[in-house]
């Protein structure tokens, strides 16, 4: 299952990469090749090894306005206001 695990977008990258793609006019450039499609990047993706594949979708993610990576919210630690 990790073979196929390794070999996957996750649930939040491929989210992201729709997010990005979608309606897109102008193309992203990503290791030297643009990709103006959420199926032509995903396509890509999937044929890279694990670290290049983070990269170019991070890469990706950058150029398409989304500069935060996908993470956990954080919790906040601010006390609860009190009311009258």
């Amino acid at each position: 299952m990790k073979d196929e695990d390794d070999h996957a977008l996750s649930r939040a990258q491929s989210r992201s990469l729709r997010r990005i793609y979608n309606g897109r006019s102008v193309p992203i450039l990503a290791d030297g090749k643009t990709f103006l499609t959420y199926k032509d990047a995903r396509h890509y993706l999937l044929s890279l090894p694990r670290e290049a594949r983070d990269a170019a979708y991070a890469e990706m993610r950058n150029q398409g306005g989304i500069d935060q990576p996908d993470a956990e919210p954080e919790e906040t630690t601010a006390s609860p206001k009190s009311f009258p």
